[in-house]
């Protein structure tokens, strides 16, 4: 890239990411930006809002558990172009499936742990709280 750009720093990037700059470094490295990251004359990085977006994105996907080798093959079949969105489909659906399991696994365990706190909560307030599980009593 010729001449100085006005487009985002890695510093203003990783501000409005929540991403360090080593991540962000990590993730030019492992081919997750759907374009080749110009630079200055200088050799800094510059971004533009797109690549914020798709960082953003990109986060929300790992926050929901995407393995990194995962969204390096939905990042390489979007920097691929039109042609392959049944392929991007079938990757999301299946990530989104994953994510609604452990949805509802958490979900399966909050009530038993809610139902823990309502026994509890009622012990404590009439004051029959001693000994429940306790190590020696015998239920």
């Amino acid at each position: 890239m010729s001449g100085e750009s006005s487009g985002l720093s890695i510093g203003t990037v990783a501000e409005r990411t929540g991403l360090g700059v080593h991540a962000l470094r990590y993730f030019e490295r492992e081919g997750l930006f759907l374009r080749e990251i110009p630079r200055t004359n200088g050799g800094q990085r510059v971004y533009d809002q797109a690549d914020v977006d798709w960082l953003m994105l990109c986060g929300r996907l790992r926050d929901s558990g995407m393995s990194i080798a995962t969204l390096r093959k939905f990042a390489g079949l979007v920097r691929s172009g039109p042609g392959n969105e049944q392929a991007r489909l079938a990757l999301l659906q299946e990530h989104e499936r994953s994510v609604q399991a452990r949805i509802d696994a958490l979900t399966a365990s909050l009530g038993i742990i809610h139902g823990k706190v309502v026994t509890y909560e009622r012990h404590v307030r009439e004051g029959t709280a001693v000994g429940l599980w306790s190590p020696n009593s015998a239920d």
